[in-house]
């Protein structure tokens, strides 16, 4: 069996640094990753990876709490963004250099979104942290990337795992990790069965909710917003693994963690290598 991975990794904000601990676990199982595509947080650690910075990466990732993330943060004035995103870039470029995409080690690239057009735009070529720039570019909450005549934003909006993007050697397996999943009904279910209050205990059945969602949801503009955006993009991520039938599929779906919680690295990290763990032992059965 070929030990050779196309790597994909998915959009997910902060869920995304389980795809640190997936790349640990490959390589822990000797698989060579021979190429890789990422989006938005997954074309982050995906190209910190691929530059061969993976391990100072995390060691840096251990230093961020919730003061240095708001000291990261470069908040804006302006109608369209709430972020520049500029000195987050620039933080991580003190230990990862920006390099051309074409002399990286290995094919890599990134997805980010056309605004005007709607049209997916893929990074094969150039500055490689402009690739991520544009790829992780939330919207409303990062500035868009202005490139030539675009405006790109996030490329999870078109395609949140891309694995009809990445490069592909003749027998080589294709790997994707996704992040993107929020299955609060499939937990609640289970809740349900578990504690067999289908029918009653009401205030049993509030707290227990509260423990699946995180941060006592409430149903305003914010959380309609953000939550319709979660449920697209998990479609559209289904959805391309149907199209691309990947040979292992992690699906890390994740409720205890949102996609600002980057003080939490390692306890992310942590999921991302056990799921991954799993899918192995599943496929080499």
């Amino acid at each position: 069996m070929s030990k050779d991975v196309a790597l994909v990794l998915s959009s997910g904000g902060a869920r995304g640094l389980a795809h640190i601990g997936a790349i640990e676990e490959l390589q822990a199982q000797d698989y060579r990753i021979t190429s890789i595509a990422g989006c938005s947080m997954g074309a982050l650690i995906g190209g910190v990876y691929a530059a061969g910075k993976l391990e100072e990466f995390r060691e840096w990732m251990k230093t961020v709490d919730r003061k240095k993330i708001f000291e990261l943060t470069d908040f804006s004035l302006s109608i369209n963004h709430i972020v520049k995103g500029t000195r987050i870039i620039e933080a991580i470029m003190e230990f990862v250099p920006d390099v051309p995409i074409e002399d990286l080690p290995i094919p890599y690239c990134a997805v980010a979104t056309d605004w005007k057009s709607g049209h997916e735009v893929v990074f094969r070529k150039g500055s490689l942290f402009q690739a991520i720039r544009a790829s992780i570019s939330l919207p409303i909450f990062y500035e868009p990337v202005r490139r030539n005549d675009m405006i790109l934003i996030d490329g999870g909006v078109t395609n949140p795992i891309p694995m009809n993007r990445v490069t592909r050697h003749k027998g080589d397996i294709l790997v994707g990790v996704d992040v993107s999943g929020h299955d609060y009904l499939a937990q609640w279910e289970k809740m349900n069965k578990l504690a067999g209050m289908q029918k009653h205990d009401k205030s049993l059945k509030a707290k227990l909710l509260d423990m699946i969602i995180p941060d006592n949801i409430e149903f305003n503009y914010y959380t309609l917003l953000s939550r319709t955006s979660s449920l697209m993009i998990r479609q559209n991520s289904i959805l391309m693994a149907k199209l691309m039938k990947p040979d292992v599929l992690v699906d890390i779906q994740m409720s205890r963690y949102g996609g600002f919680d980057y003080d939490k690295s390692e306890r992310i990290i942590t999921i991302g290598r056990q799921k991954t763990q799993q899918a192995l032992k599943i496929f080499t059965r």
